[in-house]
């Protein structure tokens, strides 16, 4: 072999190691991408097209190959998800690209750490500073059946760490105590949650956003495999251009979610 197709040793070495993570991929076929991505990725760093920085030793949760190429940059050298980008982004169900900025990351696995070694875990800690107390704890006893029928089931949050996203998105979350039903092959959502849970994503924020709502809202539930708080239901709600007061008015803690106690005599 000559000029640059010559491979050194190492690079050699490298490439037979790329084969046998590229063979170890499960490529998923009824419904969930193929992770091309992760292939692509792998192919970029041995042929000396990405910079190779180790994560660290103990991630606080699974790094993706994104994840392990985010933590290579700079926020300099970070491409900010634009609305365009979300949009294919989700409508492929491609959701194992979607990144944070590399410091936000490197802040949110310390974070998650800390927060792990101090509440036991994610869901804890969530349970105690983010959702409604009435909730309990888990399995939890929901008034509903269905997800996001009742108000009392659900809460919505603005995601205390959002993807690195354009200015003017805002990343929501909507957590449920209803369970989401999910294929248990793929670990993504059955035909008839996701139309339960559209509906819900329509009632609630498209339609307050009036005839351009529409093209406002775009929402996902991360796969099983992609999900960083297992233990708790919730979905994603990217919303862009949307007012301060109407951020707050979906955001606001609803009676029905507190806890009530008995008037002592």
């Amino acid at each position: 072999m000559h000029g640059h197709y010559q491979l050194s040793h190492q690079r050699s070495y490298q490439f037979v190691a790329l084969l046998v993570q590229v063979r170890s991929l499960h490529i998923v076929t009824d419904g969930s991408p193929e992770p091309l991505n992760q292939i692509r990725a792998l192919i970029d760093i041995i042929m000396g097209d990405l910079p190779i920085k180790t994560p660290p030793v103990e991630a606080p949760f699974p790094l993706t190959e994104v994840d392990k190429w985010v933590l290579s940059l700079t926020d300099d050298e970070f491409h900010y998800h634009d609305w365009e980008d979300l949009k294919k982004i989700i409508g492929e169900n491609n959701l194992s690209v979607l990144k944070r900025k590399p410091s936000d990351l490197r802040r949110y696995m310390t974070w998650t750490s800390e927060t792990k070694a101090q509440y036991g875990s994610m869901t804890n800690y969530l349970l105690v500073h983010r959702l409604p107390k009435a909730w309990g704890s888990p399995p939890f006893t929901p008034t509903s059946s269905v997800p996001f029928d009742d108000k009392s089931d659900y809460s919505v949050l603005v995601n205390d760490w959002p993807y690195g996203l354009a200015p003017g998105i805002i990343h929501i979350v909507v957590w449920s105590r209803t369970v989401i039903d999910t294929e248990s092959e793929t670990g993504d959502m059955t035909a008839q949650s996701r139309q339960v849970v559209s509906d819900f994503v329509n009632k609630f924020f498209v339609d307050k956003l009036g005839p351009e709502g529409e093209a406002k809202v775009l929402w996902f539930k991360n796969w099983v495999a992609l999900q960083s708080v297992r233990a708790l239901e919730h979905i994603h709600v990217m919303v862009k251009d949307v007012s301060k007061e109407l951020l707050e008015e979906w955001t606001k803690e609803l009676d029905v979610r507190r806890v009530t106690t008995a008037k002592v005599v």
